[in-house]
């Protein structure tokens, strides 16, 4: 072999070399952001992934990315990469949410969110800067008075000081009762009489109208309280009845309230809007009623995976909020809720642009799967989310406890996003929700 052969075989020899580390790096890195225990099953995926969509060098991608976006901001706390303490970032991070909690506030003309006048201004902002749909299908209106007939909340009723569902109904808004059926009565009630209905609707029972956002009379204050607590915030949704809706706060405020608040009614709206697509998918299914009730409850398949091709679990929910060693969180899998932040966040993302004062700026152009590794003394590493929510939840809880799921969730959808695309990643999630996973071949 000539010494030109000899150098060329070399110099293509390091490169395979060069891109094989690389590759087990970014994939290494992208298993501990994930609290992968096997990365062996990482790289499978990736390779798989990689021969049926054609993608090269995702994972390096996703890696480079992350890193880039962790250097920059660390960069812009004054923190050197080399000394970055687990503990101080965490800190730092809070500080950032907090400037950006009270920077809304102040924009916001410093609301009283236990009145409902001082939601008005939230609102407002919020439908102005939202650019999704503004309708979806939902349940009529009519219907909602027969379930609340057929079973009557008796809780609320009492709660309210009426004597019968029939006099509520006649003084208070049908929205509004369907609102506390959540927070005012047992849960178990809920689930073995009011819903069990529900699988009997049809889908002539839902119409065409538009997504309400609302806040409750302030005497829901009291009977929302308790809800509130064990929430901790004060706003739901009903996919169902298509309304996100606010109860007036009990307490005087708490830290990252406004950030919070107005991040929650984002997500709700779009996830209000995920649903109704979902059930007017739903409405040519002889099975229609059960559709509607399974898709209520957010039910996570436990059947194992197929192991031919590349299958994904579909999650519809945080399942690490319930057991964050869930063996479902560290098989591949695409979560619907990422979805809805990332697109409420892409619009608070253009409202923090057109107005710099709100103070969002160090949070803009953070994707919601960017975490890093750093060292925590004597405990070891430690691992920390960017994830504007993460640290938001952190922050509203008063700086106690580790919020990560998140970002993990977020980082699952980008590997898919990365691969396929976000649209047929919305699309897969719209259309197979109900059977729980797809298989990619």
């Amino acid at each position: 072999m000539s010494k030109g052969s000899r150098f060329v075989a070399t110099l293509f020899t390091r490169t395979i070399v060069k891109l094989i580390m690389s590759n087990n790096i970014a994939i290494s890195k992208i298993a501990k952001l994930l609290r992968m225990p096997d990365e062996s099953r990482l790289v499978d995926l990736f390779e798989k992934m990689g021969k049926i969509t054609g993608k090269k060098n995702v994972a390096e991608k996703i890696y480079e990315e992350n890193q880039s976006i962790v250097g920059q901001r660390l960069r812009e706390l004054g923190i050197g990469e080399d000394k970055a303490d687990s503990q101080y970032v965490e800190m730092e991070l809070l500080r950032k949410t907090r400037e950006a909690d009270e920077g809304l506030h102040n924009f916001l003309g410093n609301p009283d969110y236990g009145s409902q006048d001082g939601c008005k201004k939230l609102i407002e902002v919020i439908k102005e800067a939202k650019l999704g749909r503004e309708e979806g299908f939902f349940l009529k209106e009519a219907k909602m008075r027969d379930f609340l007939f057929l079973n009557p909340p008796q809780n609320t009723v009492k709660a309210l000081g009426y004597k019968s569902v029939k006099e509520a109904m006649e003084k208070e808004s049908v929205y509004h009762i369907f609102a506390a059926l959540r927070f005012a009565e047992n849960e178990r009630w809920l689930n073995n009489f009011f819903f069990r209905p529900y699988n009997d609707l049809l889908a002539d029972s839902f119409e065409t109208r538009e997504i309400r956002v609302e806040v409750l009379p302030e005497k829901w204050r009291k009977i929302g309280a308790e809800y509130a607590g064990k929430k901790l915030h004060h706003i739901s949704h009903l996919k169902e009845a298509g309304i996100v809706f606010i109860i007036p706060a009990a307490q005087d405020g708490y830290p990252g309230q406004s950030l919070e608040n107005f991040t929650l009614i984002f997500h709700y709206l779009y996830e209000v809007e995920f649903y109704s697509r979902v059930f007017r998918k739903y409405a040519g299914s002889s099975d229609f009623g059960r559709k509607i009730v399974d898709l209520l409850a957010a039910n996570v398949s436990s059947l194992p995976l197929p192991k031919e091709g590349v299958s994904w679990r579909i999650i519809p929910r945080y399942l690490a909020k319930l057991n964050e060693s869930d063996p479902r969180l560290f098989e591949p899998h695409i979560n619907s809720e990422p979805l809805h932040w990332l697109k409420a966040e892409s619009d608070i993302d253009r409202l923090a642009e057109k107005n710099p004062q709100i103070g969002l700026s160090f949070w803009r152009g953070i994707d919601d799967f960017v975490g890093e590794i750093f060292h925590a003394g004597k405990k070891g590493d430690n691992l920390v989310s960017f994830d504007l929510i993460d640290n938001l939840i952190f922050l509203s809880r008063g700086g106690i406890g580790k919020y990560l799921y998140h970002q993990q969730e977020a980082l699952w959808n980008k590997i898919f996003i990365e691969f396929a695309g976000l649209e047929k990643m919305e699309e897969i999630l719209t259309e197979k929700l109900d059977k729980g996973w797809i298989e990619l071949k």
